[in-house]
């Protein structure tokens, strides 16, 4: 029987066969690839794709460590910067888009309609993740940094391990506002709300390459060629990405 295998802990793919597909992938990834993985297996009898999902850098720090990876997606170019030495040469493809957002929980009153409105002391908390080792926190931070509102916001920040964190922040109330993706709202619609669009230093795009050292290159290659056909577009459209 088909089935998707999402691995919280990549020591667990330690125990993966010769069919399976370990997929390392960015926290904002999780619902896509998700859908994504199901696809594959359909059209791949056989086949099992492990899905193996957190902040990209922590992701690459695995693969740095030898972790058995075969694919890894990132959510910005600089982790997969960081990964370009476990990267099997001519690989690396950027395959989809996102967008920063400002969002807020979906019962709150508050409506900025500038960067400068989370200046005020009645938003006392924010969150995004954190800037050293988490894409949206880098996006936001630049983001910021170039608004001018940086040096004033920094203090508010409850910075998260990814960016589905800060979005559980969001969704519970427990802070005010937080910089997450497009993607990250539609996930939990019924939960935040964006009320601002925001503009980053450098655009959104998400990379994903085979590992040099793969255990299972052919299903790596088979994955990636999957997730840059019209098919695997499609599915990242449905949940919100844009074209890369």
């Amino acid at each position: 029987m088909k089935r998707i295998t999402a691995v919280l802990l990549l020591c667990a793919a330690g125990a993966a066969s010769a069919a399976d597909i370990t997929v390392s992938a960015a926290a904002s990834l999780n619902n896509a690839f998700r859908e994504a993985a199901a696809a594959y297996e359909a059209g791949h009898p056989g086949d099992k794709v492990l899905l193996n999902f957190g902040a990209s850098d922590a992701l690459v720090a695995q693969i740095a460590k030898g972790a058995p990876v075969d694919v890894f997606a990132s959510a910005d170019q600089d982790a997969m910067d960081k990964a370009q030495p476990h990267v099997a040469p001519g690989s690396r493809r950027d395959f989809a888009s996102n967008r920063l957002v400002l969002a807020v929980p979906s019962n709150s009153s508050l409506n900025p309609i500038a960067l400068a409105d989370l200046v005020q002391p009645g938003v006392k908390r924010l969150t995004t993740g954190n800037p050293a080792s988490v894409p949206v926190g880098r996006y936001t931070r630049g983001a910021l940094e170039k608004s001018g509102h940086w040096l004033a916001l920094e203090p508010k920040f409850v910075f998260a391990a990814n960016v589905r964190q800060a979005l559980d922040y969001i969704a519970r109330g427990e802070v005010d506002a937080g910089f997450v993706y497009q993607t990250d709202v539609a996930a939990q619609v019924d939960k935040v709300r964006s009320v601002l669009a925001v503009p980053t230093a450098a655009p959104i795009t998400y990379p994903l390459a085979v590992i040099k050292d793969a255990p299972n290159a052919a299903g790596a290659r088979g994955f990636v060629q999957f997730i840059l056909s019209a098919s695997g577009q499609a599915i990242l459209a449905r949940h919100g990405f844009g074209k890369p």
